[in-house]
């Protein structure tokens, strides 16, 4: 029981406290299970991503089902996607009772703007580090900047690209198998 409550406030306190959303509690929560707890390795946790952002639904709590199925089944998975997802319920249902009263304030506005750069930095650090882990390089960088270009200039939904990646990645390792 202990283990389930220690899985439940790991991401109760990563969902409370980072602000900008799955890709901005990446690094949080690979410090986290990888890094202070070990319950996975770097690998693990890379394929935990993989399988996460394939997945519908939210990063974060994609990947909090992850690893409390890798770490303790259907329980696991209770515990950890409880804690990534009542923080933010709990927020949401604050500030729907109490955003009226303060949406025009010029300090929340200003907070609001502050928070971005500092978003956009969390989400960087961990696709950086992704991409170094999975050996892209500056030589193939080239291929996610033009996918992502197609994606945003010409509305190229995510998934053709995916099942090209699929298909092209085991035309290229049957070919190198031979």
């Amino acid at each position: 029981m202990k283990f389930y409550y220690e899985l439940f406030m790991l991401f109760f306190k990563i969902g409370m406290f980072v602000i900008g959303g799955g890709y901005a509690m990446i690094p949080f929560i690979k410090a986290e299970v990888v890094e202070n707890k070990k319950w996975l390795t770097e690998d693990e946790f890379l394929d935990a991503l993989a399988v996460s952002q394939s997945a519908p639904g939210i990063l974060a709590v994609n990947v909090s089902v992850y690893v409390g199925k890798r770490l303790r089944g259907v329980k696991g998975i209770v515990a950890a996607s409880l804690g990534a997802v009542l923080p933010s319920f709990l927020i949401i249902l604050i500030i729907a009772i109490f955003f009226k009263n303060f949406q025009d304030n010029p300090y929340v506005i200003a907070a609001f703007k502050g928070i971005k750069p500092a978003v956009i930095a969390l989400i960087l650090t961990p696709a950086l580090s992704l991409a170094k882990k999975a050996g892209i390089t500056y030589k193939n960088v080239i291929i996610p900047i033009a996918i992502a270009t197609l994606i945003a200039l010409f509305n190229i939904s995510p998934i053709i690209f995916i099942l090209l990646g699929i298909f092209g990645g085991n035309l290229y390792y049957r070919g190198e198998r031979k």
